[in-house]
């Protein structure tokens, strides 16, 4: 029975597959007519197998095209555009016709096209698309341009379902040291609140000056990073409660910040997290000394998942081969640290006996002396207050003859010199 079960197994899958093959061989016979007459002749448009699955796709890889006019004339059914390799340095209105509706549309795929400005109604009629991707281009999103200003920050408001966008090696290589501020205005204005995954790989990014850059996209779960040329972690991590994969993987870092690491944990710690966050540090150029002791204990004690912690490793200028990160003994750093701190402490308990010395020394006799000087003092002032205005009568009775004659005189003064002949040369 066992064996008549296998059989069948055996040969459903075969129909099955003969099946698929049989749609795909039928789909592709009919390509050159389903595309249309408004497509050049090395599109192709129909059925096809597409990560494991039978899709209608579109695809115009390579084409030749320097427009996207062709795309207002995609069949109703498309699934998936593949519009790769071709010179579109601009993206105008409209992209996909203005009366178009493609349901269906889940994938769009307009890597290595050269564009370097997508104007703020490009796509339309693609609120179901749930991958855009967008790789190998030269875009430019600054508001700062010295020529024009490429910022639309609307520019994917219309993405209703996007759960994933592909910006690998997307900006232009001169990118603005604003991109995290303009990224971060875009994610903002284009409401991206499903979206689970980001690439940002090969963009030459050294820092992120918008710390909160990424907190607008409350859905993320994957943060992709990798080959950029990050030192540290310095966006803001602790808003990102459903992050379960952050990738910084072959980048700059020499070593991770203490508050890095402490932020990282303030994540990973928090009530509202229900997956745990994986994190890759690997093929970046550690520096094998004391810097790293911290780390080295971090990545065995943290509930984070460290990605292939085993193989981390650094580099010693002594050395020409690298070091396992997690085969090192910091029992000396451990040694070291606690000396620096003691002599850190000694010297800050010196210099603050040398200026504990350097300030007068007053005896209990002095202070005495001081405080009661003061008090006299303040007596004698309220008693002279005290006499000026008890004899307030007699003091203006003094003073007021004498204000009276000082007035008369300058009248007198004004009165002479209005008597002066006028005296013409």
């Amino acid at each position: 029975m066992t064996a008549l079960k296998e059989k069948l197994h055996i040969s459903l899958l075969l129909l099955s597959t003969v099946c698929t093959i049989l749609l795909i061989h039928n789909a592709n016979s009919e390509n050159a007519a389903s595309c249309g007459p408004n497509f050049p002749n090395v599109c192709i448009c129909g059925h096809q197998l597409y990560e494991s699955a039978v899709k209608f796709v579109v695809n115009c890889s390579n084409a030749g095209l320097t427009n996207t006019s062709v795309l207002e004339y995609m069949p109703e059914e498309v699934q998936i555009l593949i519009f790769t390799g071709n010179n579109i340095p601009e993206l105008p209105w409209n992209v996909f016709g203005s009366i178009n509706d493609y349901k269906n549309l889940t994938i769009v795929d307009m890597s290595s096209n050269h564009i370097r400005e997508i104007r703020g109604k490009s796509y339309h009629h693609v609120q179901n698309v749930q991958r855009l991707i967008l790789n190998h281009n030269n875009l430019s999103i600054s508001r700062n341009d010295d020529v024009v200003n490429h910022h639309h920050p609307r520019v994917f408001s219309n993405f209703l379902n996007l759960q994933s966008l592909h910006l690998t090696d997307a900006f232009d290589d001169n990118s603005s040291p604003q991109l995290s501020e303009d990224l971060h205005d875009i994610f903002v204005n284009s409401q991206l609140v499903n979206l689970q995954k980001l690439h940002l790989e090969q963009n030459e990014i050294t820092h992120f000056k918008d710390r909160k850059v990424f907190c607008d996209l409350p859905s993320l779960r994957d943060l992709h990073l990798g080959d950029n040329l990050l030192k540290e972690i310095n966006f803001e991590v602790r808003c990102l409660k459903n992050l379960r994969f952050l990738d910084l993987e072959r980048n700059k870092f020499e070593f991770v910040k203490t508050h890095d690491m402490m932020f990282l944990n303030e994540l990973e710690n928090r009530v509202d997290r229900t997956t745990n966050l994986i994190i890759d540090f690997n093929l970046n150029p550690f520096v094998c000394d004391c810097k790293l002791s911290s780390f080295h204990t971090w990545v065995l004690s943290t509930n984070i998942t460290v990605r292939k912690k085993e193989s981390l490793e650094c580099y010693n200028k002594n050395y020409s081969n690298p070091i396992r990160i997690m085969e090192m003994d910091m029992r000396d750093c451990a040694a070291a640290i606690a000396a620096a701190t003691m002599m850190f402490n000694t010297a800050a308990e010196a210099r603050y006996g040398k200026a504990k010395e350097e300030l007068p020394h007053f005896n209990s006799h002095t202070v005495t002396l001081i405080f009661l000087l003061i008090v006299l003092s303040m007596i004698l002032l309220g008693l002279v207050i005290a006499l000026v205005y008890i004899s307030r009568d007699k003091i203006k009775y003094m003073i007021t003859p004498v204000f009276d004659n000082v007035a008369k005189k300058v009248q007198y003064t004004s009165i002479k010199d209005e008597d002066c002949p006028e005296v013409h040369v």
